[in-house]
């Protein structure tokens, strides 16, 4: 029970507030109102020239939410193409004496977790002034910082500057870092739980054993004091300590640390990245599947095209959902395979999405028989063969696709018919039809419980 004080209920009912969006930190999809001041201009990264163009600058949308999950709150408006981020550097001042403490701090931190000789990837490193820290204090490693910008100061090749993006999949494998850091970066991303679990997949695939530190602006104090000026375009998060310590616990290993700084306005988190064999055989799966599917479009084409070669008339069953789609995939176009039938009444008179024929129904095979069906829908190829017999519809063989290659429902090898157990476990038989006879020459096969066109 909510508490009548803070209830909702008193100001508006839930429709007016609930709102289905994904958080950018946790995932979860509800969130409610949080804060709408209108259409703002950029404030940190517009840098106009004169009054007149800071007057002119366009007013974007700021539609805060927040996440009833984990507590973020993030503009549901943002546009990532709206900031130009390649045309200007965020500006973030480093030479306070307090701020400065801080950075001393996070720079210890991190060298209390690497080795004597590390590799430190900083993510965002603007000028570079962390990584020439880490340097001068720890000489002997390797520091890396990617920032597009390109306005980074190597200290004299102290650190090596790359002004471009960091790319999990290509970068994490080359360096093989002992140490992540992305500093104020997130908070900039329209998706940083997928950015930090990118590089969570790109560690494993590479076997990399590696830590991330991250450090965020935090609104745990605005949350608590009410201040508004956090709250504009170009920060679409704005994590909470909670929020932070959500979007780690689904990616990393293992959360080593999550604390706030610098008077409770920054919230950093330490996580390890360790192998993870079940996100890599996924992954594998799906690779090997991707392989596997371009052979059998290949290996089918062949058929299908021997099918059209051969001169007899062929009616493929199926005209929407899988049908459509096994039609477009493998390119039954209407020159080549004009007739298409279909069990629905109400899909007669209709033309299959995307290739055009006109979809006829299955009793138009009465009055016109064919020497070949091709079921395109394997999972209900028994039920179609029943009720091609049951309807005492004429044909000479019945076809579908199985692991690329087109086989005889009734004398082929596969596992949709009724009495079917196994499922790809048998190999891919050959073609079993010649393609040498004209049309009305017998087929090479007829379908045991067929009933022969006359």
């Amino acid at each position: 029970m909510i508490d009548s004080s803070t209830s909702i209920a008193e100001d508006a009912s839930l429709a007016d507030v609930l709102r289905e969006a994904t958080c950018p930190a946790c995932g979860h999809h509800v969130a409610v109102t949080f804060f709408d001041p209108g259409p703002l201009p950029l404030a940190t990264l517009a840098w106009p020239a004169s009054a007149e163009e800071a007057r002119a600058m366009p007013r974007l949308p700021h539609a805060f939410v927040r996440c009833v999950d984990c507590g973020h709150v993030y503009n549901s408006r943002f546009e990532y193409v709206a900031v130009p981020y390649k045309e200007n550097a965020n500006r973030m001042y480093n030479r306070g004496a307090i701020w400065s403490e801080f950075l001393a701090r996070v720079r210890d931190l991190v060298l209390d977790r690497v080795p004597a000789a590390p590799v430190v990837v900083e993510i965002g490193c603007g000028e570079g002034h962390l990584l020439r820290a880490l340097a001068a204090a720890r000489p002997g490693g390797r520091y890396v910082g990617f920032d597009p910008n390109g306005k980074i100061d190597d200290g004299d090749g102290a650190i090596e500057a790359r002004p471009v993006l960091f790319d999990p999949a290509i970068h994490l494998a080359e360096l093989r870092p002992h140490m992540i850091v992305s500093r104020h970066v997130l908070e900039h991303l329209t998706n940083p739980l997928g950015f930090v679990q990118s590089l969570a997949f790109a560690a494993a695939w590479a076997e990399v054993e590696t830590r991330l530190f991250l450090e965020v602006p935090c609104i745990d104090r605005t949350l608590r004091t009410g201040r508004t000026v956090d709250f504009f375009y170009e920060h679409h998060s704005h994590f909470t300590t909670k929020s932070l310590a959500c979007m780690l616990a689904r990616c990393a290993t293992d959360v080593e640390l999550v604390e706030t700084g610098y008077n409770e306005e920054v919230v950093y988190g330490l996580a390890q990245f360790s192998r993870r064999p079940a996100a890599v055989r996924f992954a594998a799966d799906a690779l090997a599947f991707h392989r596997r599917a371009a052979a059998s479009r290949e290996t089918l084409r062949h058929d299908l095209d021997e099918l059209a070669r051969s001169g007899r008339t062929v009616a493929v069953w199926g005209g929407t959902g899988k049908a459509a789609a096994f039609l477009n995939q493998h390119k039954l176009d209407r020159a080549r395979f004009p007739l298409v039938v279909d069990s629905d009444r109400d899909k007669a008179g209709t033309f299959v999405p995307g290739t055009g024929q006109e979809i006829h129904h299955r009793d138009w095979l009465l009055a016109h028989p064919v020497d070949t069906i091709l079921v395109a829908t394997q999972w209900r190829a028994a039920d179609i063969a029943r009720e091609i017999d049951s309807a005492g519809i004429a044909f000479r063989e019945l076809l579908i696709e199985h692991e690329g290659r087109l086989v005889d429902y009734h004398r082929g090898a596969h596992p949709y018919r009724e009495d079917s157990t196994s499922v790809g476990t048998v190999p891919p038989p050959a073609p079993h039809f010649a393609v040498s006879h004209s049309a009305g020459a017998e087929p090479s096969t007829k379908s045991r419980s067929s009933r022969e066109v006359a």
